[in-house]
């Protein structure tokens, strides 16, 4: 027994630094976390908090609600005027372990979100949908009904709270993946030198932007010509 303490002991002290250690590798690897905000990668967080939580009737909802705003906002303020999160959440209670006297000494919970996201102008357009999915249970108190209600409340919130983090997350990879999929897929600016123009120094010389086609976007009319910046 003493012997087998001993080499429990010696493992966690070898794998501590070893997991202490696992972020930079990670990060060396090229994963970094979902929210995190540095100027390499600025991260989801600040567009999370420009969602707006769209209402969403009856108790449930109302729970599904604001643990979606508090899952969304974190700890910061929100600021939610750029795009809206329609949520229709559902819970669904079946009873097992069925007795002989047809009482039941355990409930399963099933809940479901759908959810979507919009932009918030005068048309909004659909981004992204998807659908969160989480199981959970309670036991059946008959002879002591105060119990009974307050666990059924607790059940809600409960499965509430892990919809609304499920919700949370899709929303944020999918917040990632068209940050990234836009930087990776825009082509570089080609630019042409405009001998039309006069240099505004020695080593300034105006230039036209090509278009997809790469033909000067000037030529076609499809730049303003009063806007002085090529990069615009």
């Amino acid at each position: 027994m003493t012997d087998r303490s001993s080499l429990s002991r010696w493992l966690r002290r070898q794998a501590a630094p070893a997991l202490l250690g696992l972020p930079l590798l990670l990060s060396g690897c090229g994963f970094h976390a979902l929210y995190e905000d540095t100027r390499q990668h600025p991260g989801v967080s600040e567009k999370m908090k420009r969602v707006y939580i769209a209402s969403i009737p009856e108790r449930f909802g109302q729970l599904t609600r604001l643990a979606l705003q508090q899952e969304f906002a974190g700890a910061g303020p929100e600021d939610p005027d750029g795009y809206t999160l329609q949520v229709n959440p559902s819970l669904n209670i079946e009873s097992i372990d069925v007795h002989e006297d047809n009482t039941t000494g355990r409930m399963r919970a099933v809940g479901r979100a759908h959810w979507s996201l919009y932009t918030m102008e005068q048309s909004p357009r659909l981004l992204a949908e998807g659908e969160a999915t989480t199981m959970d249970g309670m036991n059946n108190t008959f002879e002591q009904y105060f119990t009974q209600n307050l666990n059924m409340e607790t059940l809600q919130a409960r499965i509430a709270k892990t919809l609304a983090e499920g919700v949370t997350q899709q929303v944020a990879i999918w917040f990632e993946t068209q940050t990234a999929g836009a930087s990776s897929s825009k082509p570089p600016a080609v630019f042409y030198p405009n001998t039309d123009l006069m240099p505004r120094s020695d080593t300034e010389q105006p230039v036209d932007r090509a278009g997809p086609d790469g033909v000067p976007a000037m030529a076609t009319g499809r730049l303003d010509p009063n806007n002085d910046d090529p990069t615009n």
